[in-house]
């Protein structure tokens, strides 16, 4: 059995910002730049909300000549549901947090 435990603030905090985007396309560069969080962060984290099915990803072709693609992200239905919840100022119960997904 997997241990559950509340969102990270970096967690929130990006779920945050994605949500802001009102379901568009946002690339890793421009959520760490919004979330203010590093890369090293940022890419694991959003790996790990995709594995979960709270975001979609895909490549993007590039908007300038001689740029590689990019890749975008977007919440799914269920993220949209988990960014709600967990807002960065959320402060869950201890019974709530052992229900939010481990991230």
């Amino acid at each position: 059995m997997s241990r559950k435990r509340a969102l990270s603030t970096h967690a929130r905090t990006v779920l945050s910002v994605l949500l802001d985007t009102g379901g568009q396309w946002s690339h890793g560069y421009e959520l760490a730049r919004l979330a203010n969080v590093k890369s090293g962060t940022l890419y694991p984290l959003l790996i790990r909300l995709e594995a979960q099915g709270y975001l979609e990803a895909e490549w993007q072709p590039p908007t300038e000549g001689g740029r590689p693609p990019r890749h975008a992200y977007r919440l799914t239905a269920s993220g949209v549901q988990l960014a709600r919840a967990n807002s960065p100022g959320h402060t869950a119960t201890p019974t709530a947090q052992r229900r939010e997904a481990t991230i």
